[in-house]
């Protein structure tokens, strides 16, 4: 008869309590989101274009991580929405340019107080030192673990 080798439960493994965390943050900020009829995607784009306009998608692109085809598709929602622009590049008349439409830019402040309050919600619970040391270790495990993929889902 074979013996059953032991497995550690589930809530043993740091990653499950990250997920638990990453997933309740993440759904909550979605919730908020779609109020202002915005996606968590485009949202990263929104912001990822704020300030940082006109950027011609293959910079979007890089930037995020993402395919070509994938900004291509999330600008052409955005410009459905009246948030984005397209337009030829003057110096390059093949090549287009993306940017905020005035609507976007004041939407822009708007979404990123959402963000605010959501940490803010998330993470009271941690006092200020705390909340900066789980940042600290945080961003050395993304930049020991060469993680550049921002996370637009």
């Amino acid at each position: 008869m074979s013996e059953i080798a032991p497995v550690p439960a589930l809530d043993a493994h740091l990653g499950f309590w990250l997920r638990m965390v990453s997933n309740a943050v993440s759904q909550s900020f979605a919730r908020a989101l779609e109020g202002e009829g915005v996606t968590v995607a485009e949202w990263v784009f929104l912001r990822t274009l704020y300030g940082a306009e006109p950027a011609p998608p293959s910079r979007v692109a890089e930037t995020l991580g993402m395919t070509r085809g994938a900004i291509t598709k999330l600008a052409d929602r955005l410009i459905d929405k009246g948030l984005t622009a397209r337009r030829a590049d003057p110096e390059d008349g093949r090549a287009q340019l993306l940017s905020l439409t005035p609507r976007a830019r004041r939407l822009v402040p708007r979404l990123a107080a959402l963000a605010d309050a959501n940490d803010g919600a998330f993470f009271a619970s941690l006092k200020p030192s705390e909340r900066a040391q789980l940042e600290r270790l945080l961003k050395r495990i993304v930049a020991s673990r060469g993680i550049t993929e921002i996370p637009a889902n």
